[in-house]
């Protein structure tokens, strides 16, 4: 490798250490998952950036390390840098509609609590969530590289299986709606997990209200930007 290309690829592995070494030690991380994408990125251009110099000829292979760079960069930024945009589209939309976004790694779940989406004991959508619905939709659609789990909640009142029924009589609400809005069925499974997953407890009123509730999960389709 000439020096010209040796520079530039010392240049974009010290940029790649740098990115990984901010991310790693993001004082907030502890507070909220951050991404990935600098990680990776950095990471792929650095490798590109060598591979791009290495199979350039020798008058352009200062070029080739940087064009092996920016394609490198971008495969490897990837899927994460998709969850990025994806998740602040949801965060927006869904801002005030007491719909919560979680993000782990690359993987997004959205909590629907059940008194914001259904009456008590009913499977029928409440008439002011459909805007809500509407918007996550279009999202659903133009962010179309996910799978779409949905899955129902109860808490531990009253018989067992009746419970199991009623959430997964939800969640099948949730999917039959977005796929009337166009949500292709194939992307959506429908999940009723009772009050088998609680996130309070069951034993006041505050605990069991958290307990009822449907998650979307939103997990990378296989394949997706590998």
């Amino acid at each position: 490798m000439n020096p010209t290309a040796f520079k530039y690829c010392l240049s974009v592995l010290a940029a790649a250490s740098l990115l990984a070494g901010c991310a790693a030690n993001n004082p907030y991380e502890s507070e909220r998952n951050v991404n990935r994408t600098a990680i990776y990125g950095g990471i792929g251009a650095a490798a590109g950036a060598i591979t791009g110099a290495a199979v350039s000829s020798k008058k352009d292979r200062g070029k080739g390390a940087l064009i092996g760079a920016a394609v490198a960069g971008a495969a490897g930024a990837g899927y994460g840098y998709y969850v990025d945009k994806q998740e602040a589209e949801l965060r927006r939309a869904m801002q005030g509609t007491g719909v919560e976004v979680q993000r782990e790694g690359d993987n997004l779940t959205l909590v629907m609590p059940g008194n914001v989406t259904f009456a008590t004991d009913s499977a029928t959508i409440s008439g002011n969530f459909y805007g809500a619905l509407n918007n996550l939709a279009q999202s659903f659609r133009e962010y179309d590289q996910n799978t779409i789990d949905i899955v129902g909640h109860t808490d531990s009142t009253g018989p067992y299986q009746y419970n199991m029924d009623l959430s997964r009589r939800r969640a099948q609400s949730v999917a039959s709606y977005l796929q009337g809005q166009g949500v292709p069925g194939s992307r959506m499974s429908v999940r009723g997990m009772g009050p088998d997953q609680p996130v309070a407890s069951n034993a006041d009123a505050y605990g069991r209200q958290q307990n009822r509730r449907v998650e979307i999960n939103l997990r990378p389709m296989p394949g997706a930007y590998q």
